[in-house]
């Protein structure tokens, strides 16, 4: 049987608060059709630099230098492959992962995988609360719990975003990202790293298995940089694109573009969070771990040091505010994957402002219990705990992913090629694989 596009709504899908869509120039140069592609892969990179990436690449660079470098630059080349697989499946099929999988499998397999989705997305809640509310603690001296309870208030901004259009949401996310890039553009410029070390640190590094630290902080800057729900968020927003004419049938000439330019849009908007994760932990690495400072495992810890260890106070007052535009921006892309996965995975549409507030409030219950019990000291175990948990998630979304994104038979002639399948596997059974070795090290080895 020849294969041919899927039939499309004259709209793609998108969470139904959100509305509007991004026209693509049908004519003109090809810069513009480009710029009109990109947005959405700044919306999935934000989930890359995240208050938990903070935590995870602090402690990793305090304890080990620039050798983890190797594990970020690892990570977002996974993340870079996974979601180009969530573009060419949401251009492809007009549907995103989570209303895939409830086509494709039972009831109980399908709320099993919801399950694991929303544990993700209340994991990653956490630590953009604990992000914000820390941020907050520093600038302004709000004590903890009033910062946590505070974060709360954020489903404002939603809905002042509602019936605005993505591009509103977009550029609010930009200049967020933005923040955070020049925040640690300067950063870096205090710390005066060595350039050569840094470049060493992106080799790989094998004593990483041998040792369990090291390998529990390895998979956290997995976990923190490769997100579970982005994968369900990306296959959907990609979407928001009108790339093609509704009155006329699909081209696979402009099909092809649409995939080629949201990917480059990803591939671009991954890179700069990279770059961001890179330079939080190369601050760390030359601030503190070759200052004597190995054992900076909090990010108010970092915040305290910094002033003293580069000699100015903006280099703190830098930092904190870099945090809270990282908090900030994370929250905004979670209630958007948040209100994908559930009405992908149970078909119950509910206002996008009652999932904010489901998610924060299932978010908020720990993240207080936590402060009350462990105090500020226990914020950044809890970030780094966080990142753990999104990565064990992962396979539950990867594995979907790249089946379906292989299956000629929903994907047809555009369904992953030979060498890109097999590399998809290989990160989805590595990512598996490391999470078995952190648990079996974690539970037997102590």
């Amino acid at each position: 049987m020849q294969w041919k596009l899927p039939d499309r709504p004259t709209a793609p899908f998108c969470p139904s608060e959100v509305q509007g869509m991004v026209t693509v120039p049908k004519t003109g140069n090809r810069w513009r059709q480009l710029l009109a592609f990109i947005g959405p892969g700044l919306l999935i990179s934000v989930g890359y630099m995240d208050p938990g990436n903070w935590a995870t690449d602090i402690e990793g660079g305090a304890k080990f230098g620039y050798s983890l470098l190797t594990v970020v630059f690892l990570s977002n080349l996974m993340a870079i492959v996974l979601q180009a697989l969530c573009v060419r499946l949401g251009l492809v099929t007009g549907k995103d992962l989570a209303q895939l999988c409830r086509q494709s499998f039972s009831h109980p397999v399908n709320v099993a995988l919801w399950f694991f989705a929303e544990i993700a997305i209340i994991a990653c809640d956490l630590a953009e609360i604990l992000g914000s509310a820390l941020a907050l603690n520093l600038l302004f001296h709000l004590p903890l719990v009033g910062g946590v309870c505070i974060t709360g208030l954020d489903v404002m901004v939603v809905l002042l975003l509602q019936g605005k259009g993505f591009r509103w949401l977009e550029a609010m996310v930009l200049g967020l990202v933005g923040t955070i890039a020049l925040c640690f553009a300067v950063e870096i410029v205090l710390a005066k790293p060595d350039w050569g070390a840094v470049a060493q640190g992106y080799l790989p590094q094998f004593d990483i298995l041998q040792k369990p630290e090291k390998l529990y902080l390895a998979i956290s800057i997995l976990g923190a940089t490769v997100m579970p729900h982005n994968l369900y968020l990306h296959s959907s927003i990609v979407q928001t694109r009108s790339w093609q004419d509704p009155s006329q049938p699909v081209s696979t000439r402009n099909l092809r573009n649409a995939i080629r330019y949201a990917t480059l849009d990803s591939t671009l908007a991954l890179s700069a969070a990279l770059l961001i994760n890179s330079a939080i932990l190369i601050v760390a690495a030359a601030t503190f771990h070759f200052s004597g400072n190995q054992n900076v495992a909090e990010i108010q810890d970092a915040y305290q040091l910094l002033t003293p260890l580069l000699g100015t106070g903006a280099a703190s007052m830098l930092f904190g505010l870099a945090l809270l535009a990282s908090g900030q921006s994370s929250t905004l892309t979670g209630t958007l994957a948040g209100q994908i996965v559930m009405e992908g995975f149970l078909d119950l549409r509910i206002p996008c402002w009652q999932r904010r507030l489901i998610t924060r409030g299932l978010a908020i219950a720990p993240a207080l219990a936590g402060v009350l019990i462990f105090g500020e000291q226990g914020i950044g175990k809890m970030l780094v705990l966080s990142q753990v948990i999104l990565s064990l998630q992962l396979p539950f979304a990867i594995f979907p992913l790249v089946l379906f994104s292989g299956n000629v038979i929903i994907m047809g002639k555009f369904a992953n090629p030979r060498w890109l399948n097999t590399i998809a596997w290989a990160v989805g059974l590595s990512i598996a694989g490391l999470n078995v070795w952190l648990l079996g090290e974690t539970l037997l080895g102590g």
